[in-house]
């Protein structure tokens, strides 16, 4: 439980980060992505579920 907990905060941390640092080029991610077909974001989607496993995977290999 302690690693999803790990796992969520950092997520947090990151998201808040864009949100406070970048808004107006969030703005304009958001546009490209809506610009995107649903293939498209579906495949990006997956893309980013499998570098985080990926990431999840190494980091457990490693002892961290």
């Amino acid at each position: 439980m302690g690693w999803i907990a790990l796992g969520l905060g950092l997520v947090l941390v990151i998201e808040g980060l864009v949100f406070a640092l970048a808004p107006s080029r969030l703005d304009e991610i958001v546009a490209i992505m809506a610009a995107l077909s649903p293939e498209q974001r579906r495949l990006i989607g997956l893309v980013a579920v499998a570098l985080g496993v990926g990431l999840v995977w190494l980091g457990r290999s490693l002892g961290v």
